[in-house]
């Protein structure tokens, strides 16, 4: 794939019906659960992202073996306390965040020291919201400015903990989670609700989970030290890639599309609950339940012009990585004044969302206000781009940031230039091909 392409001319009406690859997060859950179950775990449509083989490669040099075919993935699990590395053993995250805070749990009790490191975005990243917690589990961890490199060498006397989650985290509460599996008696989260998918994973295992709801919050108990044996799973497709095509769409002429096999678990789907808020033309179709979790096909139409959004602040863990693209669709879709708050968490992800996006807007000409947490956008749903050319290359190997630039281009038209194209092989490789079987000209 080309670092950098062109776009020339708006996508064509188009009614296609498009399978997505496998989600990220639940592709991720799966590599690292599988490699604590005793024996061989299978994964059917396992995404093969450069965040997925990144996991992958972090379990095969803690002495994990595994095996990469076409349909599927083979995983050795040698149980709980099965790692098994030299001391000072270099593992490398890439630039997955949720597998850099994740793995810290796996690494508990690991009697060696392991050095973990990312890539150069990273290594930008603060990791102090998991330092905090493992710390209390027990665990040696050093680093400066709790950023990567970080040296974490486990703790042969693992403390429970009871833990109060501020931020609406999933990497959290997750690495929390699995560091419960490693720890005798019982652990207790405490936390404002985002996405589950590490508890839907645990209740499919019979894993001695509890969950219940105390007001606005959630109480997650795990109790014990329990093996389990290996599994299998079939990755539903992701609502997060899913989600370019439900707005390319929406802001395309005369376009319809299915979307098959997805994920549409309710802590991820913010952006169709938003959407349709707005008045978005979205169905989900033949709903049923996989191993606890909840899968639809998703059916969309064009839009003309959608209503304005005050966006509630309780959705905002929902649709944490599809802002960007909620961001657009306001923009060159809606009449009217959207506003978004309480969303700092944009500027803490591979590059600086909330500034990104207010860059993009106002340079195809929208007007927007930011301020550190806060996003006003005064849409404008006739707008005619004025200048001829555009070129986007403000973002550090941030995928999103990259793929909601191919959406703009493609539903705005004039010529596009967009840099790091290599970026979007974090999370969807296959991404420029679908745009081109719809009937994107991509160059």
């Amino acid at each position: 794939m080309k670092k950098i392409v062109q776009i020339n001319e708006k996508i064509k009406g188009f009614n296609k019906r498009v399978h997505i690859p496998g989600d990220k997060s639940l592709s991720i859950r799966f590599v690292l659960m599988a490699s604590q179950a005793i024996g061989k775990s299978v994964a059917y449509n396992l995404l093969y992202s450069e965040d997925v083989l990144s996991a992958l490669n972090v379990i095969g040099k803690l002495g994990i073996n595994f095996n990469i075919k076409r349909n599927y993935c083979e995983i050795y699990g040698k149980g709980l306390n099965g790692f098994s590395f030299k001391d000072n053993t270099t593992i490398n995250a890439g630039n997955s965040g949720t597998l850099a805070r994740l793995i810290f749990g796996l690494l508990l009790n690991t009697k060696k020291n392991v050095i973990l490191k990312g890539d150069k975005s990273l290594s930008k990243r603060d990791f102090s919201r998991v330092i905090k917690p493992m710390k209390n589990f027990g665990q040696n961890i050093k680093s400066k400015k709790n950023k990567l490199p970080i040296n974490i060498k486990g703790t042969n006397y693992p403390r429970p903990i009871n833990y109060f989650e501020t931020k609406g985290s999933a990497q959290v509460k997750s690495c929390i989670l699995l560091a419960g599996l490693k720890t005798p008696g019982e652990i207790k989260i405490k936390c404002i609700p985002s996405r589950n998918h590490t508890e839907k994973l645990f209740e499919y295992l019979k894993l001695p989970i509890k969950i219940k709801k105390e007001k606005n919050l959630e109480i997650i108990r795990y109790k014990g030290i329990k093996n389990f044996k290996g599994f299998k799973y079939k990755i539903p497709g992701d609502i997060s890639s899913s989600s370019f095509f439900i707005v390319l769409t929406l802001l395309s002429k005369n376009s319809k599309i299915l979307i098959k096999n997805i994920n549409v678990n309710k802590t991820r789907t913010g952006i169709i609950d938003i959407l349709k808020i707005m008045n978005a033309k979205i169905q989900l179709k033949n709903k049923r339940i996989y191993k606890g979790e909840n899968i639809a096909d998703i059916f969309v139409e064009s839009s003309k012009t959608l209503n304005p959004i005050n966006c509630p602040v309780e959705m905002n863990s929902r649709v944490i990585d599809e802002f960007l693209l909620i961001f657009l669709v306001c923009a060159v879709k809606s009449k009217g004044v959207s506003k978004f708050k309480k969303i700092g968490e944009l500027r803490n992800k591979e590059t600086d969302r909330l500034e990104f996006a207010d860059k993009l807007l106002k340079k195809i000409g929208i007007k927007t206000k930011i301020t550190k947490d806060s996003f006003t956008i005064y849409g404008n749903p006739n707008l005619n781009l004025k200048k001829k050319k555009y070129e986007i290359k403000e973002f550090d190997k941030d995928h999103r940031a990259c793929m909601v630039s191919f959406i703009a281009a493609l539903s705005l038209g004039e010529n596009w230039i967009i840099h790091d194209v290599d970026s979007i092989k974090t999370s969807f490789p296959n991404f420029i091909s679908l745009l081109k079987n719809l009937g994107a000209k991509i160059n």
